[in-house]
């Protein structure tokens, strides 16, 4: 009897482990309408890819979700590309990164603890970026603020520094533009939307939590594994008229499964609340 309890045991966890290095590659395709307040005319509509948490370098299906997902912005042609952080786990990514986003084209970029080697990971490394200067189309963001013209109008980018946010020096809101129509703040960290005054940003970009990327189903709701006390992981927030949106990421840190956390590339329609 207890033999056959073990086999039976053994046979369930390794359908569980089958099923989470499955489920790290399967890719969900969203497109998501957010409502801004105070967009003019000309800019309802637009539609912003976003994009995050890529985890380069590490064996993981998440390779295969990152593919899928610029393959997918590749198809829609949005008006804007985005990405939030946490890049490459490993400098062996670097190569794979570079490939991506040649082919995404142009796209503003910043990076998350991971990438500088700042976390609990283990199998993280520090990462020099020097070779992104190469790629013109790719807009590498400190705690700086650049500006695009779409559909006629200004629309400003802010990034944050993750050294920064992490020592708590970061003052994005004194970066931001009052005047331009449309404000997107990119930062790794969804934290960062809780400390900023509510005209600074029309919207804020972030992952880092993956979803929870071990997530339990329990009545009621998710117990979120990797990040059991996070409030904002993922989807839409709202901060008063500042609208959040978390990506749920596509790669996978510590070890190489998703449960019931699929990865997830979203296209951001913006509609004027």
């Amino acid at each position: 009897m207890l033999t056959w309890l073990l086999a039976a045991l053994a046979a369930v966890a390794v359908l569980a482990l089958a099923w989470g290095w499955f489920e790290a590659g399967w890719l969900r395709r969203r497109v998501v309408e957010v409502e801004l307040a105070g967009v003019p005319p000309e800019l309802e509509g637009l539609r912003i890819a976003h994009l995050s948490d890529f985890h380069l370098g590490v064996p993981s299906r998440g390779r295969k979700a990152s593919e899928d997902a610029v393959a997918w912005v590749v198809e829609q042609r949005p008006d804007l590309v985005c990405l939030t952080g946490d890049l490459v786990s490993r400098r062996s990514g670097l190569p794979a990164l570079e490939r991506l986003l040649e082919a995404l084209g142009r796209c503003f970029v910043v990076l998350g603890n991971h990438d500088l080697a700042d976390s609990r990971d283990p199998f993280s490394e520090r990462v020099d970026f020097a070779a992104l200067s190469g790629l013109d189309h790719a807009t590498l963001l400190g705690d700086e603020a650049v500006d695009v013209e779409l559909r006629g109008r200004r629309v400003q980018l802010v990034g944050v520094d993750p050294q920064t946010y992490a020592a708590q020096t970061a003052s994005p809101e004194s970066l931001a533009d009052r005047d331009a129509p449309l404000r997107i703040l990119l930062c790794h960290f969804p934290g960062i939307a809780r400390r900023l005054p509510p005209d600074a940003f029309h919207l804020v970009l972030s992952g880092h939590f993956h979803a929870g990327q071990i997530v339990v189903p329990v009545p009621g709701g998710k117990l979120r594994l990797a990040h059991l006390r996070a409030r904002d992981v993922e989807g839409l927030y709202r901060h008063g008229p500042t609208v959040l949106h978390v990506s749920p990421g596509l790669g996978t840190t510590f070890v190489p499964f998703r449960f019931f956390a699929r990865p997830e590339v979203t296209e951001l329609v913006v509609r004027s609340a």
